[in-house]
């Protein structure tokens, strides 16, 4: 579904990062969410219940689809996997053009992602602790607007 805003096509990102994974094995390089971590992804299915979303994409991580997952079996989404070293391609650009998409990626790739889309180095890491940050971007006619909520 494409989005216009006064005759204007707009592109809308939500960013997340994944929910409280398991920290027990230091060396578990992809570890599961823990239970705080399951029960806070679906308050993020709660969060943006009123949001249309057309896409929802998530590295190939466990903690990843595990956090977009209850919104994505909610709206009958399919989770698209995605490399965060490639995400914010002209390809990309151009297939999420007009759509309303959900980005679940990490402490790192998910303000990364942010910067790349506003054009300039705004957001920091996120740190560790920290996994109710919600990024809001929109694209109308080739300019950015954004916001970082926190929900704790």
């Amino acid at each position: 579904m494409s989005y216009r805003a006064l005759g204007q096509e707009v592109t809308t990102y939500y960013l997340i990062r994944h929910a409280e994974k398991e920290t027990v094995d230091s060396n578990e390089r992809n570890p599961h969410l823990t239970l705080k971590g399951k029960k806070r992804a679906l308050e993020w299915k709660t969060i943006l219940k009123a949001v249309p979303f057309d896409k929802i994409y998530s590295t190939s991580y466990f903690r990843t689809q595990e956090t977009a997952s209850p919104l994505a079996e909610e709206r009958t989404l399919p989770i698209e996997n995605y490399d965060p070293r490639k995400l914010y391609n002209k390809s990309f650009q151009k297939q999420n053009e007009g759509k309303t998409v959900l980005v679940v990626g990490h402490s790192n790739t998910t303000p990364s992602l942010a910067n790349r889309i506003i054009g300039k180095e705004t957001y920091l890491q996120i740190e560790d602790s920290i996994h109710g940050y919600l990024y809001i971007l929109q694209i109308i006619e080739g300019k950015v607007t954004h916001q970082l909520l926190n929900i704790e």
